[in-house]
C-alpha cells in the first residue's frame, strides 16, 4: 500500500543535520554559540553557499535561526535545499532504526520520493 506524507521540518537532530550537510558537501556544523548579525545565537552552525552568516540550528525548540538581510545575505533557496536533505536524512534514519529498507528517488521537479519497505509487510 502507498501512501503520500507531507513533512514540516523541525530540526531536532544532530545527526540528521550532519547527514544533511554531508550530503550537500557543506562543512561540518559546529555546536556553540554563534553571531549573526546584530545576535548571538547557541545551537548547530550550519554555514549555507553564499551566506553571510551562517544558520543556527536548534535541536531544543526545533528551529532554525538566520539572518539573510530580505536575501541579500543568503538566499532561500539554499536554505530549502538543507530542510530538505534534513527531512529527507531523518526520515531514512528513523525508518532504518524501525527496521525498514528505504529508496531515494529525485524527481524532475526537485522534490524527492522515498519508498519505505516495511519488512515483513
Amino acid at each position: 500500500m502507498s501512501h503520500v506524507v507531507s513533512i514540516r521540518t523541525q530540526v531536532r537532530d544532530p545527526i540528521a543535520i550532519r547527514s544533511a550537510c554531508s550530503r550537500l558537501h557543506l562543512p561540518e556544523p559546529v555546536y556553540g554559540p554563534t553571531k549573526l548579525f546584530t545576535n548571538i545565537k547557541t545551537g548547530w552552525a550550519v554555514v549555507l553557499p553564499n551566506w553571510t552568516y551562517p544558520v543556527v540550528c536548534n535541536v531544543e525548540s526545533g528551529t532554525v535561526e538566520f539572518d539573510n538581510y530580505q536575501e541579500r545575505w543568503g538566499k532561500q533557496i539554499e536554505l530549502d535545499r538543507f530542510l530538505q536533505s534534513y527531512a529527507i536524512e531523518k526520515a531514512k534514519l528513523e525508518a532504518r532504526k524501525a527496521g525498514h529498507s528505504v529508496r531515494e528517488q529525485t524527481l524532475e521537479d526537485g522534490s524527492v520520493r522515498l519508498t519505505v519497505q516495511v519488512l515483513g509487510g
